[in-house]
């Protein structure tokens, strides 16, 4: 298994880790496969977007924060619940074919860790497996 860190800035932020990504792949060598990304929190989740414009991470983030806002009367003692929610909608783990050695992604897209509680200290994991 391969990971990496990402030090997230804000509570709720949506950060491109497409690069982190190619990297384990290139040091991994592996031209032909898949590649699943998993991120191990509750309150931070991974997604396949686009990744030409950020403006589109900013109206993610803020059609989040719209639908399910920070403080909504939750009963979790935490303060975090909204977090929890949005984790659950964007999920844990995306699979990515890998070919030639190289992330086989449509033309804009890109793959994003979503921070919903930061800022924090959050681990990316990475399965590699190779093709037969």
């Amino acid at each position: 298994m391969e990971s990496f860190i990402v030090n997230t800035p804000d509570r709720n932020i949506i950060v491109n880790i497409t690069r982190q990504i190619q990297d384990q792949v290139d040091i991994s060598r592996l031209k032909d496969g898949v590649c699943y990304v998993f991120v191990p929190h509750t309150t931070a989740g991974v997604t396949i977007n686009e990744s030409a414009d950020p403006d589109v991470r900013t109206d993610i983030t803020n059609q989040m924060l719209k639908v399910i806002p920070p403080n909504n009367n939750y009963l979790h003692s935490e303060g975090n619940s909204d977090s929890h929610i949005k984790t659950s909608l964007v999920g844990s783990s995306e699979i990515i074919f890998i070919e030639n050695g190289k992330l086989k992604l449509g033309t804009w897209q890109g793959v994003f860790l979503c921070e919903f509680d930061g800022p924090r200290r959050r681990q990316v994991w990475l399965k590699l497996i190779p093709s037969e």
